[in-house]
């Protein structure tokens, strides 16, 4: 398909913000002139709604190892805003007609991709219909062969549509751009010229992706005539669904796809760390260890778990929630085929949209979603800010309708008309044993270095620093780590512990185990994402027992391309009161 060259878009348009009157300016996309407007006073709200009756601080009692076989084998977060320009207005859905070719997802590269939509000048505000019946989207390593018939069927039946008319929004190839579109740069923010706009590393993460497999399933179902139908998901965060569902590795059926890495077939197990351990059993207590820090114990407010927010005007990519940069990173990479260029198909943005198995994915992390909001936590679960709330996005339904959605809407996926077979969640009291014997500071400490010149840290190695507590003896601390530079292009990760005596730790299921950074490779103008990150050490500092010690010694320790990662700063500060 021929490339679709990049329209200009207009340089001036009204700005709305909170605490003041519009007003229209004209303005440039350039960064130097995105300035703060001091008037602006931008609140961030924020409200908490009970759930599972579980209480996930509790201390286990028992072995956890005897237990997994039994299943079977700069800071912004205390004001909770973000580091945002004077808009104060929400992401709008792009303009398909302005869209570009994905390209430069590596150093010089051009990509010979055009996974722009279909153009129509008709937009439809979508309404949920009335929800009679719940769909059930069952665990896929659970279903039954007259499901499994039904699925291929309809991924077959999607496939087809390409031939007949590559031109329908409902067929294979353009589903799987939508993920291009919107992640790979081939979309400029309205009104901004050559500021892409990205649902990814920021507050749009979880609900982009909850409405683009919303639509997906009902397209399936329609081609189908069965409006029950509805998407498996990759039961990964249980031991019992944490090898690649089968269901997906039978090289006749349409679910299979060749561009995997071969060496993650049926049996191995995912591994949720990508620490490349061994063992099958630590592999597991390392997953349901990343689990339970990802979701529980490293998140200090609704924005380390959500993302940070995006308004329009801002710089795409302001910073990943846990669950993004955890769980939902590895299983992209991991199935990902490393013999390809780029990692394609999941292992990289613009691709991973061509392999089924990618929704099967997203439909665990949109799970994920759902659990968070149900936890009894003293963490509030949801945003109330209008600028998240009135975000929109663009989708083509069922019915080859253009329709507009906003993030409020797809907050309670009850309302949309699904909900998830239920199923145990093991990494819910997963929390670390205590240390029998405290660590000596002065045992730890002698090859670290002060953090006062040390950083910008490029991590070429890993490295110890010493950070100084924000006060003595077990307080309600945050570790913020800022100004995080990556080369987009290119698969990043590394791993966080604190006051660990081992150099090299790959055994998360320990108390020194803060958390993890990671992205996939996509492409962006600049080449360059910057975020923070904050890990939330209450839970750490109760479990390694600290005492009275001012000072703590942090490891960063890079799995992959280190080299393309610089930390601009580190500290330690108080944690912000929680707000409802």
């Amino acid at each position: 398909m021929a490339a679709q060259s990049m329209a200009s878009l207009p340089y001036s348009c009204t700005v709305l913000t909170t605490n003041s009157r519009p007003s229209s300016k004209p303005f440039s996309a350039k960064s130097s002139q995105l300035l703060t407007d001091s008037r602006r006073s931008h609140r961030f709200q924020v409200s908490c709604n009970g759930g599972i009756n579980q209480n996930p601080s509790a201390e286990g009692t028992v072995d956890r190892r005897n237990l997994l076989l039994g299943l079977g084998g700069l800071y912004g977060a205390a004001n909770l805003v973000s580091d945002s320009q004077a808009y104060a207005a929400p992401i709008e859905p792009p303009q398909f007609k302005n869209c570009g070719v994905a390209r430069d997802v590596g150093s010089n590269d051009i990509l010979d991709v055009n996974c722009c939509p279909p153009v129509t000048d008709k937009i439809i505000d979508y309404k949920l219909p009335l929800v009679t019946n719940l769909r059930i989207r069952p665990a896929a390593h659970r279903v039954s062969k007259e499901y499994i018939a039904k699925f291929e069927e309809a991924i077959r039946r999607m496939k087809a549509l390409d031939k007949d008319d590559p031109t329908d929004p409902r067929g294979f190839m353009q589903q799987a751009n939508i993920h291009c579109a919107y992640c790979n740069g081939a979309h400029d923010q309205v009104g901004f010229k050559d500021l892409d706009l990205q649902v990814h590393n920021s507050w749009l993460f979880f609900p982009f992706h909850r409405w683009y497999l919303y639509f997906y399933e009902r397209i399936l179902g329609k081609l189908i005539d069965d409006p029950t139908f509805s998407l498996p998901f990759w039961n990964w965060d249980n031991p019992k669904g944490m090898q690649m569902p089968k269901i997906f590795d039978q090289t006749g059926s349409p679910l299979y796809n060749v561009n995997r890495d071969q060496t993650h077939r049926p049996p191995a197990l995912i591994d949720l760390s990508l620490s490349d351990i061994s063992g099958e059993l630590q592999v597991v207590v390392n997953n349901l260890s990343v689990m339970y820090n990802e979701m529980i114990r490293s998140v200090n407010s609704t924005l380390d778990f959500m993302g940070k927010p995006y308004r329009k005007g801002d710089n795409p990519s302001p910073g990943m929630g846990s669950s993004e940069r955890g769980s939902h990173i590895a299983a992209h990479v991991w199935v990902g085929d490393p013999n390809n260029k780029y990692r394609e198909d999941m292992g990289n943005f613009y691709s991973a949209g061509r392999d089924i198995l990618f929704y099967c994915h997203h439909g665990n992390v949109d799970r994920m979603w759902s659990i968070w909001r149900t936890l009894k936590t003293d963490v509030p679960k949801d945003i109330t800010d209008p600028d998240y709330l009135n975000a929109a996005f663009l989708f083509y339904d069922e019915n080859k309708q253009l329709v507009r959605v906003k993030v409020a809407d797809c907050i309670d996926h009850k309302k949309m008309g699904y909900d998830y077979e239920k199923v145990d969640i093991p990494w819910l009291n997963y929390r670390p044993s205590k240390k029998a014997a405290k660590t000596k500071i002065q045992n730890i400490s002698s090859g670290a270095e002060k953090a006062e010149g040390l950083f910008p840290l490029n991590l070429k190695k890993i490295t110890r620093v010493l950070v100084p507590k924000s006060a003595k003896g077990k307080a309600d601390e945050v570790l913020v780590l800022e100004n995080i530079e990556t080369d987009a292009t290119k698969y990043i990760k590394f791993d966080v512990f604190v006051n660990d005596e081992d150099d090299n730790a790959k055994e998360l299921d320990k108390a020194e185990y803060a958390g993890t950074f990671a992205q996939v490779p996509h492409k962006t103008k600049s080449k360059k994402d910057t975020s923070n990150i904050n890990l939330r050490l209450t839970e750490l500092y109760e479990d390694i027992d600290i005492d009275d010690d001012d000072t703590i010694v942090v490891t960063l320790i890079p799995r992959s391309n280190g080299d393309d990662v610089t930390i601009g700063g580190i500290k330690i500060i108080p944690s912000p009161a929680k707000s409802a």
